[in-house]
């Protein structure tokens, strides 16, 4: 593939239809008031009960982080507001299919396989070979933004579910919004996308970094009592487990680096692999992402203080992981560098599946081995893609 240049970073030169949907976002007025937003989201389910209120406190301070951030603009205001309204709703429905089954939090999450590194370091790839073997579940983009099917929404006659179509459609968007970040992170219906996403159904997770500037909610995040909020997240793995199995779950994240202690305590049974790429490159590649994505976020790129940021926040991680290694048992754990990786991807796939143990484990690199240079055509298949939308509980460890 070759080279891209951004030569217009810092002063982005923006397409017509770029300019005409930041213009239409300028006429808009967008409330990030609690009650409104709550409102939203029930009409939207037909559902009135979000769980215990614990979580008010952390989604006022979510809402307070973004109108904190004076330098987004109103269609990334918007887009925000969608974003809270789609979690609120998935916590709606979250309640209401447990009152429905409260069976669901006795699913055992069998000896799950998780991948820890930094962003921009491989995490996505190695997730991506690893879940090739079908016994296995990850979680694909589409059902991260909406895990749960609420009543009158089902499949239609196709048999697609109408999740993934939204996605879909969302997708081609951002791709004539923003074509570059395809090649950067291709959040495409089908990827595979971090666990941290259903964290945020609990308003718990440091996604929102990603999304604006938020100082004051990174200190407040990294403040909370994060064994509580993984085991929701659990609870929430659980669920899509009973809707559409099977039990063993990929998972990655780049936030499980500051938050071993809670991960080890949710899943002890896991078996983790640790991503290593040059924290300079991480950062590199980070920031470039983050202010392309900012010419439709913004009012203004501002490429030195983003720096300042990730420069700082990286450091964060990478000592919290330091710190909290040891809680990850030798024998349970492997570490995968970035070029090596990139150099014999399969090989560094099956190393991590010899680690974890089990016998069959044969069967999963060689289906590593198939997906190999396979990605871009499960992109193109993409809208082909049926997942099952119906209820049902997982009664074996098979899709």
């Amino acid at each position: 593939m070759a080279d891209l240049r951004i030569d217009d970073l810092a002063e982005p030169q923006l397409t017509p239809a770029q300019q005409s949907v930041l213009d239409y976002g300028r006429t808009l007025e967008v409330s990030l008031a609690e009650d409104e937003l709550v409102a939203r989201a029930r009409s939207t389910t037909g559902l009135t009960d979000l769980g215990p209120d614990g979580f008010r406190p952390r989604l006022r301070a979510h809402l307070a982080a973004i109108e904190g951030d004076t330098g987004l603009n109103n269609l990334s205001r918007l887009t925000q507001q969608r974003r809270i309204v789609r979690l609120l709703s998935s916590r709606l429905a979250l309640t209401e299919l447990l009152r429905l089954h409260p069976e669901i939090t006795d699913i055992e999450i069998e000896r799950p396989l998780i991948v820890v590194g930094l962003p921009r370091s491989g995490t996505t790839h190695l997730v991506n070979l690893i879940a090739a073997d079908q016994r296995r579940r990850a979680l694909p983009y589409w059902e991260s933004q909406e895990p749960f099917p609420i009543a009158g929404d089902g499949p239609g006659v196709d048999g697609v579910d109408p999740r993934f179509l939204r996605c879909a459609a969302d997708h081609a968007v951002e791709r004539e919004m923003a074509p570059l970040i395809q090649a950067m992170h291709d959040r495409y219906p089908a990827a595979i996308e971090e666990e941290v996403e259903l964290l945020d159904i609990d308003f718990a997770s440091y996604t929102l970094e990603w999304h604006a500037r938020v100082p004051d909610w990174r200190d407040f995040y990294l403040a909370l009592d994060q064994r509580e909020h993984y085991g929701s997240m659990k609870t929430v793995l659980q669920a899509l487990t009973f809707l559409r199995g099977p039990r063993q779950w990929v998972l990655k994240s780049p936030q499980h680096l500051e938050q071993l202690g809670p991960l080890m305590d949710t899943f002890p049974d896991a078996t983790v692999a640790f991503t290593h790429r040059d924290p300079v490159a991480v950062i590199q590649s980070a920031i470039t992402m983050l202010a392309y994505a900012d010419r439709l976020r913004r009012h203004a790129i501002e490429p030195a203080p983003l720096a300042d940021y990730w420069v700082d926040r990286v450091e964060m991680l990478l000592r919290a992981c330091v710190r909290d290694r040891d809680l990850v048992a030798p024998d349970r754990s492997i570490d995968v560098v970035f070029h090596e990786f990139m150099a014999d991807d399969i090989g560094n796939g099956r190393a991590l599946l010899r680690v974890r143990g089990r016998r069959d484990d044969h069967e999963g690199a060689a289906a590593a081995g198939r997906v190999h240079g396979r990605e871009p055509a499960r992109k193109a298949r993409a809208g082909r893609l049926r997942p099952r939308g119906r209820l049902r509980p997982a009664a074996r460890d098979g899709p």
